[in-house]
């Protein structure tokens, strides 16, 4: 029997992922909630705002209906913005089934709660479905490319990691699979604001020595919280964390990172925001792992310096220079 898949959300990132799928076979339904913009997809057969280049195959259907797109797959996927996925849950829930699974690729804290993603799915669908995220290095222009890419797929399901495993792995596409949703989501969000801080220091002139700084000590809080949350260290050296971290903080694709070096080169956030034209998921990261920061006594001080230059208009550089004047202490302690 063939599994179906709808995916929630037609920015490039959901475009990227319905092309993987349907292009390995698997039939597919693209939703998205602007009318105007899906039209235009379904007319053109192709997402020219978002990732223009890459024709839809044929079994890759396009819809406005999130009613169609819930009832015509065994598997939803989401792939909004993290401030529309407790919105986004709220409005599919009358609508699924129990032999239906939710998958998300967000990346991002609850906006309301701070909470991960898995517990307000928790809340809002209850135990009885299963879910699933997915995370990882991953740049969409390059999958729909057909460039080799490599994601872990986390679920405590191993037939729905199963199911996943068979629509989007292939020979360019390498999935793996982990059962530490908390570690691969801490990781997936937290980069983010990791990413902004490394083009902040770019932006400011810095060079590769500190890029490499911030990476390496960034990664040190992200596993902090993370296993703080519950997470395993493990996890954090892997794909959703390592591997997503040097991703967004070295290369420009990185809209977090292209946030980061506006506000280094004295654009205001607005400008920056103008410029980029998409979601900058770290903004909203930042404010919310800073404050499970504060709340769970975790030392977070890269995140901390990003959180003040966001919400409380501290100059970059003051940022810099106040990561810099911290106590001397030992890199690992024991």
């Amino acid at each position: 029997m063939t599994t179906t898949l709808s995916i929630l959300g037609a920015g490039s990132w959901g475009t990227a992922l319905a092309l993987q799928a349907a292009r390995n076979g698997c039939p597919t339904v693209l939703w998205g909630h602007n009318r105007d913009h899906m039209a235009q997809i379904a007319q053109q057969r192709e997402n020219r705002r978002y990732l223009a280049g890459f024709p839809f195959p044929s079994n890759l259907i396009v819809t406005d209906s999130l009613q169609t797109a819930v009832i015509s797959s065994d598997l939803i996927l989401l792939v909004v913005p993290s401030h529309a996925f407790r919105n986004t849950l709220q409005a599919i829930k009358p609508l699924l089934t129990a032999n239906q699974s939710v998958i998300w690729a967000t990346k991002g804290f609850d906006c309301q709660q701070g909470a991960l993603l898995s517990d307000i799915s928790h809340e809002i669908l209850g135990a009885g479905i299963r879910t699933a995220v997915l995370s990882g290095p991953t740049f969409a222009k390059e999958v729909a490319a057909g460039l080799p890419t490599a994601l872990t797929i986390a679920s405590a399901s191993d037939q729905l990691a199963g199911q996943l495993t068979g629509i989007l792995h292939n020979p360019t596409f390498r999935t793996y699979t982990s059962h530490d949703m908390t570690g691969v989501q801490v990781g997936g969000a937290c980069k983010n604001v990791l990413a902004i801080a490394a083009g902040i220091a770019d932006g400011l002139g810095f060079g590769a020595n500190t890029r490499a700084a911030l990476i390496t000590r960034g990664l040190s809080e992200i596993m902090r919280l993370g296993i703080n949350l519950g997470g395993q260290a493990d996890t954090f050296m892997g794909l959703t964390g390592l591997g997503d971290l040097i991703l967004t903080c070295t290369d420009n694709q990185s809209r977090n990172r292209r946030f980061g070096l506006a506000l280094g080169q004295g654009k205001s956030r607005a400008q920056a925001l103008q410029d980029i034209g998409q979601e900058v998921e770290g903004i909203s990261a930042a404010h919310e792992a800073y404050l499970l920061s504060q709340k769970h006594q975790v030392d977070m001080p890269i995140t901390e310096q990003v959180y003040k230059v966001l919400f409380e208009d501290l100059n970059p550089k003051a940022a810099v220079h106040n990561l810099l004047a911290r106590d001397q202490k030992p890199e690992i302690s024991g």
